[in-house]
């Protein structure tokens, strides 16, 4: 037994007197024991780099996956060229950008909302969207739809509504116009239109003349509405109630006053003369009767510029020959002009008053009743 041996079992000492002691197993088995771990670090190496490259790879799907979802997002589906056939759209009073675009999507014009609105932000005229009816097509890329939206293409039905107008041949207009029957009308005209409390549920008027863009989509309560609220506002503006009660009168007097100017008057330039006249015989002492040829002929359905004896002998209460006052109503549809003149009659004691000549709208006034009959025979002559 040599040296080593014996240290190994008596157990050699440090050269600090501590007994110094070998790790158990031959040299060998050490060395299978290092190599044992060095292969387990090189698979668990491995392992850590698989890990890896499969979070890398899951990693990348998913950066795949979201880019893809997030494009889809951010770019709208869109339609590419002009599409094909006919769609006819409206854009409501009021409509945003945003519920034309909604719109145009359901109706099939584009394919999506959203590539519409992107399309109007990028040309910047979300504020050029006019109401209206527009000729469109289905599957239409957002930007050609945008382009057909513009006002200028427009489909207007323009109705102009003359100033003195009765109602019965406003309906007829509004007919023709818009194919729907004159007995629509009648009956919307029942309903609420916003007519004034003083107007007392009567529409005569108050369908205020001006032009209208009729739509074929709007009822026949649409529509009257418009003309009222047209009406209201004008009333509105000149503060109609507040001028009428200075004059003594009611606004409601004030407007047949002007149906009456307006139908009597061969030009504008007569309305406050007129409107003197009747002033002034409404007025007079002793009373007189405003004896206007318009309101008898209004009370019997009736046209004409001059009543005849069998006329002047209606009962009617617009016979103004036959009743002193104001008719119970508007006989016509009076325009700014009238209701101004009613409002600011001319200086004047004028009590007579004839259109001489029609064709030429040549009106003259008198405060004589001997130069009234003069003037009427003028007006025979001219008519014959």
């Amino acid at each position: 037994m040599n040296d080593l041996d014996m240290d190994f079992l008596l157990g050699a000492e440090d050269d600090d007197g501590s007994p110094r002691r070998r790790p158990p197993g031959s040299r060998t088995q050490q060395r299978r024991s290092r190599r044992r771990r060095k292969k387990q670090r090189r698979k668990g190496r491995v392992a850590t780099l698989f890990a890896v490259v499969i979070i890398v790879g899951v990693l990348g799907s998913l950066g795949y996956f979201g880019f893809t979802w997030a494009r889809s997002v951010m770019i709208a589906k869109d339609y590419t060229g002009e599409g094909r056939g006919e769609v006819v759209v409206e854009i409501e009073e009021g409509a945003s950008a945003t519920d034309v675009a909604q719109m145009l999507e359901d109706e099939g014009v584009v394919a999506s909302a959203r590539a519409f609105v992107n399309a109007i932000g990028a040309a910047g005229k979300s504020s050029s969207l006019q109401p209206g009816q527009y000729e469109m097509r289905k599957g239409m890329s957002a930007a050609s739809a945008l382009a057909l939206l513009d006002p200028k293409n427009r489909m207007l039905n323009r109705l102009t509504i003359r100033e003195g107008l009765r109602l019965s041949k406003i309906y007829e207009e509004l007919s023709t116009a818009t194919g729907k029957p004159v007995e629509d009308f009648k009956k919307a005209a029942r309903t609420d239109i916003g007519l004034p409390s003083y107007a007392k549920g009567r529409l005569e008027g108050y369908a205020f003349p001006a032009t209208y863009e009729i739509s074929s989509k709007l009822t026949p309560q649409q529509i009257l509405t418009k003309m009222v609220d047209r009406f209201n506002q004008t009333a509105d503006r000149i503060d109609l109630e507040g001028q009428a009660k200075q004059l003594g009168f009611t606004a409601k007097q004030i407007i047949v006053i002007a149906s009456i100017v307006q139908a009597e008057s061969g030009s504008a330039e007569d309305m406050p003369k007129v409107a003197r006249v009747i002033y002034n015989r409404l007025t007079s002492n002793p009373q007189m009767k405003l004896g206007m040829d318009s309101t008898v002929m209004y009370g019997l359905n009736k046209y004409g510029i001059a009543a005849s004896h069998a006329d002047l002998e209606s009962t009617s209460r617009y016979n103004t020959y036959k009743y002193f006052g104001l008719p119970p109503g508007p006989i016509s549809n009076p325009g700014d002009h009238a209701i101004e003149a009613a409002l600011h009659p001319a200086d004047g004691n004028w009590l007579y008053f004839v259109t001489v000549d029609p064709k030429r709208g040549i009106t003259k006034f008198t405060d004589k009743e001997s130069e009234f009959w003069k003037l009427r025979d003028e007006f025979n002559r001219n008519n014959k």
